[in-house]
């Protein structure tokens, strides 16, 4: 494969969690295991901004956040017409708290959950979104 051909199938990964030393371990992970370009952001309505800015192939996200929950993220997230279709793979804790029903009605593509294998989190993120 051609570094044009790799450059072109790199994913680019808007990771929203407001832990620092998350963000720190799954950017690696998703940068050296999976070669994507990650955008880490703290805050919902900053990751709501990126989506809009940089339009990201899916957007990994935390359900718990401080001023603006996971869910209403979602809701803004999908009446937005520019980021309405983005892929969401929640990583989070309560990722058992969601069946499949209630994470499609959300719009999302499937929940991991906290604490994560690094090791394997690319190719769970992958399976999620059928990549």
């Amino acid at each position: 494969m051609s570094v044009l051909e790799v450059a072109m199938n790199t994913k680019l990964v808007l990771l929203v969690d407001n832990e620092a030393n998350v963000r720190e371990i799954v950017q690696a992970c998703l940068q050296d295991l999976g070669g994507w370009d990650v955008h880490s952001v703290a805050s919902t309505q900053e990751g709501l901004d990126k989506a809009v800015a940089v339009q990201p192939d899916a957007i990994v996200l935390d359900i718990s956040m401080l001023e603006i929950d996971g869910l209403t993220f979602l809701q803004k997230l999908r009446a937005n017409p520019v980021t309405q279709l983005i892929p969401v793979v929640l990583l989070t804790a309560k990722a058992r708290w969601f069946n499949q029903h209630q994470l499609q009605s959300f719009g999302v593509a499937g929940a991991i959950a906290k604490p994560f294998n690094p090791i394997s989190l690319t190719h769970e993120i992958t399976n999620a979104l059928g990549w």
